[in-house]
């Protein structure tokens, strides 16, 4: 292995803290800026110092590695886009504010791109003219831009950062199966090199359009993303992914249930003080929620035990924009009464439920008068869905899609994604290549992004103990981190360690400050998290050192000779 640079402490630029910065609301946040590997800036804008861009380095080496590995081949394209791409495929609308928008001194307009779908392919049409040119598999590892309305637990959700995208074009649907295969078993490889404990889940594709998707999920107390997964057949799906079928009583049973009454429940607004009020369980009630599809009110019912996902709302309704009533809206139709809602007498206005709420079922709603609810209001007799949508949050125990058992629920951080485009951006953009038959053939596309930086932060989350960071080998800023605990003897021997160690490959932080304590430098080095920390202490004299495991916490005293023969396979 070739000879290392040793990086001495001394001039390192990496200010360790002892307290919490203030605004940290996650472990990887708190101890990425403690230890010293990055800086805020601004909201959601991250300095990475010396030894943070050495982690997203590696990370990045890693990826770049596993991509090559199944033939991609790494291009850079613009960060500042121009709006005219992204007004064909429509996402310039489609983004709404996490776009970041600008404007050329002519007025022209532009964005920072958040993903690269439509210049990829621009790129391709221009480069291919015959199926003899395909399949190809393109990626880059880029900032991208996302104007995030509460950047919030340091880069894990930031407006600027890391990813690797990367995109396959094919000639059919078999050769794009092919790509998505390939990518999938290089994102299994390359998570298992970083150390990362990690689920594959299936999703939803979002913004991104398509039909195949798949999450690789990071689990950790941090993560933003909720998966459901079965212990006993092994499904396992984003939240926003798991689907129920219709069920129900079936139409025929609302001849069983009694006439609809009215009933008075004064102050009574939400599900709690209603079930409180009648004596029945919150599951008896009916919920109905208000919102505005692409500005026209619309209601969706789900049993009162429950919450609107409105993450699965937004995605079965793509890409209509979905957002909450209002006061002002309440205030404009005064036939809907706030707390008193019930899909009976609604008029015009449209109504979604959760599978659920089947024809034959009999529910306590609203009876859309002031401080008056109805009972036995029968789905398919008093009221009628205009369209069902799985769209109620999943909670644990939840029976399974596939077998029925029952679901449990945990937090994770979203490090990858994978999408079978198909031909969405290629119709958008007429992308066709001369198939064997001399005729055009519209390419199909998968699209797969890895968030570098993110991936970073998440194994922060999921390495670190109460003593700091513990990178894994392949991911860390060092090798080893060799701390002279002393003046002058403890320097020396461990000058003569480092030299060594980096001699024989390997990468090495020297702790050379002087002036500071040894408990001081020991503390930073478990902080800093280096697998291996070499100290050259006490018995520097006889040129024995410790040696610790940083992630097991094991130490031991021995010749410094028999340490450098550990340390160097």
């Amino acid at each position: 292995m070739a000879t290392q640079h040793v990086q001495r402490m001394s001039r390192l630029m990496a200010r360790t803290l002892r307290e919490d910065p203030a605004d940290a609301e996650t472990l990887s946040h708190r101890l990425l800026v403690r230890a010293g590997y990055v800086r805020r800036s601004s909201a959601g804008v991250w300095t990475w110092l010396p030894l943070g861009k050495r982690v997203l380095e590696n990370v990045s080496r890693i990826v770049r590695e596993e991509m090559d590995a199944i033939g991609g081949q790494e291009v850079l394209l613009p960060a500042l886009l121009p709006r005219e791409p992204y007004e064909t495929s429509g996402r310039w609308s489609e983004y709404g504010d996490l776009l970041f928008r600008l404007k050329d001194r002519k007025g022209a307009d532009y964005l920072l791109g958040p993903t690269h779908e439509e210049i990829f392919t621009l790129v391709v049409k221009d480069q291919c003219t015959s199926y003899k040119d395909l399949p190809v598999i393109l990626y880059q590892i880029q900032t991208k831009y996302r104007d995030e309305a509460r950047p919030r637990s340091g880069v894990l959700r930031g407006r600027e950062f890391q990813m690797k995208d990367s995109y396959s074009f094919d000639v059919d649907d078999a050769g794009l199966a092919e790509s998505y295969a390939l990518h999938r078993a290089a994102y299994q490889r390359i998570f298992t090199r970083l150390g990362l404990d990690h689920r594959i889940v299936s999703a939803v594709s979002g913004a991104m359009g398509g039909s195949a998707s798949e999450e690789f999920l990071a689990p950790a107390a941090a993560g933003e993303d909720t998966f459901a997964d079965c212990p006993g057949c092994g499904y396992a799906a984003n939240t926003e992914a798991v689907t129920f079928p219709l069920t129900g009583e079936g139409a025929g049973a609302a001849a069983d249930h009694p006439p609809l009454e009215e009933i008075p429940t004064p102050d009574t607004p939400t599900i709690e003080t209603l079930a409180a009020h009648l004596g029945v369980p919150a599951s008896a009630t009916l919920k109905n929620l208000l919102v505005k599809v692409d500005g026209e009110i619309t209601a969706v019912g789900v049993p009162g035990d429950r919450e609107v996902d409105l993450g699965k709302l937004a995605e079965h309704l793509a890409p209509a924009v979905v957002e909450l009533v209002s006061a002002e809206d309440f205030a404009d139709r005064p036939d809907l009464v706030r707390g008193y809602v019930g899909p009976q007498g609604l008029g015009k206005v449209r109504y979604l439920a959760d599978p659920r709420v089947a024809p034959g079922t009999a529910w306590v709603t609203g009876a859309n008068k002031p401080d008056t609810h109805a009972r036995n209001v029968v789905c398919g007799r008093d009221f009628q869905v205009d369209r069902h949508l799985d769209v109620a949050v999943v909670e644990p125990g939840d029976p399974c899609p596939q077998c029925g058992a029952g679901l449990r629920l945990d937090r994770a951080i979203e490090v990858g994604h994978i999408f079978q485009l198909g031909r969405k951006y290629a119709d958008a953009f007429g992308l066709d290549v001369l198939g064997r038959e001399g005729k055009p053939v519209r390419v199909t596309m998968g699209s797969y992004g890895i968030g570098v930086s993110r991936a970073v932060a998440a194994l922060a989350e999921q390495t670190a103990d109460e003593r700091g960071l513990s990178w894994p080998e392949e991911v860390a800023p060092a090798d080893v981190h060799v701390v002279a605990a002393g003046k002058a003897v403890q320097l020396a021997l461990a000058e003569q360690a480092a030299e060594a160690l980096a001699a024989a490959g390997r990468r090495v932080l020297l702790d050379d400050r002087a002036g500071l304590s040894p408990g001081v430098k020991l503390t930073d080095a478990e902080l800093i998290g280096v697998p291996w920390i070499l100290v050259a202490g006490r018995r520097a004299g006889e040129s024995v050192v410790e040696l610790q495991h940083r992630a097991t916490g094991t130490r031991e005293e021995l010749p410094l000779a028999e340490a450098l023969t550990r340390l160097t396979p």
